[in-house]
Parts: C-alpha cells; structure tokens; sequence
C-alpha cells in the first residue's frame, strides 16, 4: 500500500508504540447507518415539500420525491466506506481513519451527536465516530481511559 492510500484508509493506519496496546475497538453499526439515513430522508422530504410550497408550486409532492432521492442515493454511495471505520482506542491514544492519532491527554471534551460522538481536542480540532449502536456507552469508555492521562 502505498502512502497516499494510507491518508484514504477507513482502519487505524499508525503503529503502535511498544508500551501500547488497543483496548477496545469502535466500528459502525449498520442498523444505526440505515436508521440516521431514514431519519435524514424524513426531514429532506419535509423540507423540499416546505420550499416547493412556500414558493407556490402545485407539485408539492415532488420535494418528498426528491428529498428521498438524495438521501437515498448518498446512503448508499457512501456506505462501503462509512461501515468500513474503524476507530481503535489504545492506552495513550485514539487512533482512527485517515492516520489520525489524538493522544487521549489533548482530548479536551467528548459529545454525543445523535448516534455520533464527538472528540474535541485542546488544539480545537473536531472528530466523530459515526454511527454507533450505543453512542452513550462509547464515549464513556473514551472518557474513562482519559481520565489515566496526565493533563497537558
């Protein structure tokens, strides 16, 4: 594999150091995928049927239409890639797609989004790890291994 493939991964592409060990592994369920997507189609029906109403169209029906055709149509061209993450959380770090590696002490602060969970680090940058059956339960086991780690 060469190295810009490496950028593309959806799996932790970082070696572990030798005092490191992957804990537990986050990965996406398809059930959460499938059911935030059905949620998504709702509201771009609604929506579309909103606009085409409020500008006068007689055809409100086609915003339901399209509304679920966009949604549809990337639900299922992004979903090899989307099901294929793959976060690994080791006892110093959260490793995840694309050859990010945050340490868990620049872990500033973790949200649930839905079924996401949000990683914010002291630097400001903002990760999520989508679509997981118990967005909950995940972070609380970042938050716990964070907790080990000295503060910057």
């Amino acid at each position: 594999m060469i190295q810009n493939d490496l950028a593309h991964s959806m799996t932790p592409t970082a070696t572990l150091d030798p005092d490191e060990a992957v804990a537990t592994s986050f990965t996406p369920d398809r059930a959460t995928y499938w059911r935030d997507h059905a949620g998504m189609a709702a509201a771009a029906m609604g929506i579309g049927m909103a606009i085409l109403w409020a500008m006068g169209n007689p055809h409100v029906w086609t915003g339901a239409v399209g509304g679920l055709a966009a949604i549809a149509i990337r639900a299922f061209y992004i979903a090899s890639d989307e099901l294929a993450a793959r976060w690994d959380l080791t006892n110093r770090r959260l490793l995840g797609p694309g050859g990010r590696a945050i340490p868990l002490s620049q872990i500033k602060a973790l949200n649930t989004l839905g079924s996401a969970v949000q990683i914010v680090t002291h630097a400001g940058d903002k990760h999520l790890i989508k679509y997981q059956a118990e967005a909950p339960a995940t972070r609380a086991r970042i938050e716990q291994a964070t907790r080990t780690q000295p503060t910057p």
